[in-house]
């Protein structure tokens, strides 16, 4: 299939009253920041995909409709990659030389993140993995483009494994228990392994891998092995279908929803609406948000382009949780670009590699956070030239069988494990590829 370019760019007059699709030569001429879209609104992915880039477009426009980024607009377009790693590529080696160069790239795949990992540092873009890609990338001195803003899959995996040991009374009750991890045979689901592994060191738990064949669908084979086996909880590390047909599988199965725990990308609302109340009980952790329909960034996204025709998607997905992750992971994209203004000049377009300092230097505090429209939604989060995170908090949610309901209080990832697992994984992997970590000055840069 011939990839699908959709382009999106919006212009909105100084009075923030009316906006208009930009066609790309206006766009190459007009002084614009401009953010490539890496999206799968087709294939197996598409349900989970369609509502993030949603979300991710809706927050392109707002900034636009809100006065642009002090004053300099906005522009995006999108380019289809069906989840597919080399077609991701290829939309990256399309996209990243248009309107002026690109500001930064989302993958929204961890098997495209290794891709372009390498990419990056070469054409001076960054990269934004926002709970995904490479968790021992969050140590910017050697990963000095790669930005998992918000969380890793370590910290995911930590948080679930510590809720697991509260429920249990503690962790010296993890002893004996046995943890199943249903996992999508991919980059993606294998990230999680060396911590969980590490954990069940620990504490003496029997770890257990059972790969899911992409996307997901087939997994008898999967659940007769844990009818057999009998985990105390099963860890649901899926994407896409994999989700919804876990959770049948589960309740034909008889194994209890409510042992079973999901990684934030298995936590929304697609996974878990075809199977209704059959799904009751199901837990997920979630990155920091959940479903915020009542936020105030969601009212102003209702008021200034659902209400005026201008949304990206359907008006009742404004909120959602894949959708909220989207609009989330444009707003790091923005404020990383704002901050960068704050050293190389307000009202300025920032290069990629000016965007890059922005991101390593983000302080979105509570205050900050609460004026964009996100109180209640998330914590701050400050990133810096070792901590390219920047925060590690989680919250679990469960779905009740109509809508998902915070379950938990705040968790932290543990730095006390996370962080040297990933500094050795960091310096493993500039040992391979012959790097060396930068030098103090070159955080200054």
């Amino acid at each position: 299939m011939k990839l699908r370019n959709l382009v999106l760019s919006v212009s909105i007059a100084c009075a923030g009253v009316s906006a208009a699709l930009v066609a790309p030569s206006a766009m190459a001429q007009a002084k614009e920041q401009f953010f490539p879209s890496l999206v799968y609104r087709t294939g197996a992915y598409a349900p989970n995909g369609v509502p993030f880039a949603n979300g991710y477009a809706d927050y392109l426009k707002l900034t636009n409709a809100r006065g642009g980024i002090n004053g300099v607009q906005v522009s995006f377009e999108e380019c289809e990659t069906g989840y597919a790693t080399d077609r991701g590529v290829e939309c990256y080696e399309r996209l990243k030389g248009k309107n002026g160069g690109a500001t930064v790239f989302q993958p929204l795949s961890t098997g495209i993140t290794f891709a372009l990992t390498e990419k990056a540092p070469v054409d001076k873009i960054p990269l934004i993995t926002a709970g995904y890609g490479r968790s021992e990338s969050a140590d910017g001195g050697v990963f000095k483009w790669n930005f998992p803003i918000a969380g890793t899959y370590w910290v995911a995996a930590d948080v679930l494994i510590q809720h697991i040991a509260k429920k249990e009374g503690g962790v010296d009750k993890l002893k004996g228990k046995k943890i199943a991890l249903v996992y999508h045979d991919s980059p993606f689901g294998k990230e999680p392994i060396p911590l969980l592994q590490e954990r069940a060191a620990m504490h003496g738990f029997q770890l257990s891998l059972l790969p899911v064949t992409h996307p997901g669908v087939e997994q008898k084979a999967t659940w007769l092995q844990i009818r057999r086996d009998r985990p105390d909880y099963v860890i649901n590390w899926g994407w896409g279908v994999m989700n919804s047909t876990l959770l049948k599988e589960a309740q034909a199965t008889g194994y209890p929803r409510e042992k079973i725990y999901g990684v934030w990308w298995a936590g929304a609302e697609p996974d878990v609406k075809d199977v209704g109340m059959g799904a009751k009980g199901y837990n997920a952790i979630t990155m920091q948000h959940g479903t915020e329909k009542g936020a105030a960034i969601s009212k102003e996204i209702l008021a200034k382009l659902h209400d005026k025709n201008q949304g990206t998607g359907p008006r009742d997905e404004v909120g959602e949780v894949l959708y909220m992750r989207g609009l989330i992971s444009a707003m790091f994209a923005v404020e990383g670009v704002r901050q960068a203004q704050e050293k190389y000049g307000k009202g300025k377009v920032m290069t990629g590699e000016q965007a890059r300092w922005g991101y390593e230097n983000l302080n979105l505090t509570q205050a900050k956070l609460d004026a964009l429209g996100f109180k209640g939604v998330m914590r701050p989060i400050s990133t810096s030239c070792q901590d390219h995170m920047g925060a590690a908090w989680a919250r679990i949610h469960t779905w009740n069988g109509s809508q998902w309901e915070f379950s938990s209080d705040w968790y932290q990832g543990d730095e006390q494990i996370i962080k040297p697992m990933v500094k050795a994984a960091a310096d493993k992997y500039a040992a391979e590829k012959k790097l060396t970590r930068r030098a103090p000055s070159d955080c200054q840069s």
